[in-house]
């Protein structure tokens, strides 16, 4: 058996921008889970190394190469994420700031992986975990879902953004949703609205238009898109309702981050 490989490398904070997120990967043996001695360490050395004051949430995903079927890929890839988690815990990480635990299952090879295959499935092994910096935006406003909401709270998802013009949302987006239906699925107490903004609107105008239906409703048609996707991914149409707020809330980060929806709780 191959001796196990480990590369747990986390980038400065200064180095993020409002969008990035800091990354470490934990690499595993060949249908193995259990967390070695040495890998061990680096995880706890981390963890008492992180400023978690900087810290809002951490998502941990679990991966396998491509060999065997896909059930029992599936559960080795959560057994791996699960361990992972339990150093975390173990070592005094906050419980609560540890939003996603989801296993993938097998990552598939195809011919623009690049590298030998031995070294594409070694670096297949693996759990990454996604660490989401501190919302900076004020009180009320967030980031991520957090443990615990007020009604009235924010969330304004950084990795949720449209084109010019348009309410389609873009792969990253549906990616993001994947994630924020996951974390609805397990807090089924939280009712909220969905609100879509636009940016590079003169003031006079409420809205601006959709250039694929050549209404002037693209925030509501942004926010529409949003809740119609998180139905299909099985989050409660009664929980949710959704509206356009036009250009009335700028962010002030520029426009790119004004094509936006974000999350307004209503019940918690």
């Amino acid at each position: 058996m191959l001796k196990s490989i480990l590369i747990f490398s986390f980038f400065g904070w200064s180095t993020l921008s409002a969008q990035e997120k800091k990354i470490g990967t934990v690499y595993f043996e060949f249908d193995k889970y259990a967390v070695d001695a040495i890998q061990e360490q680096n995880v706890v050395d981390f963890v008492r190394e992180l400023d978690t004051t900087l810290v809002e949430s951490i998502q941990v995903y679990g991966y396998c190469d491509d060999r065997g079927n896909n059930n029992y890929n599936l559960k080795l890839s959560e057994n791996r994420v699960n361990a992972v988690k339990s150093i975390l815990v173990a070592n005094g990480f906050n419980k609560s700031k540890i939003v996603i635990v989801e296993g993938k299952g097998r990552v598939l090879v195809d011919d623009f992986s690049g590298g030998s295959l031995a070294d594409i499935r070694s670096k297949n092994r693996r759990v990454d975990l996604l660490i989401v910096k501190k919302n900076s935006f004020g009180k009320g406003i967030y980031t991520s879902f957090q443990d615990k909401h007020e009604v009235g709270d924010r969330i304004y998802l950084e990795n949720i953004f449209f084109d010019l013009g348009s309410s389609t949302l873009t792969v990253a987006s549906k990616k993001e949703l994947d994630k924020i239906a996951l974390i609805l699925q397990n807090k089924k107490e939280i009712e909220f609205e969905i609100r879509g903004h636009v940016c590079c609107t003169p003031d006079y105008y409420k809205d601006a238009i959709d250039r694929a239906t050549k209404e002037r409703k693209l925030s509501l048609n942004r926010a529409k898109s949003v809740f119609k996707y998180l139905i299909s991914k099985n989050v409660n149409s009664l929980r949710m309702v959704y509206k356009g707020l036009g250009n009335q809330f700028s962010l002030g980060k520029g426009d790119e981050f004004d094509r936006r929806v974000e999350f307004f709780i209503t019940k918690n």
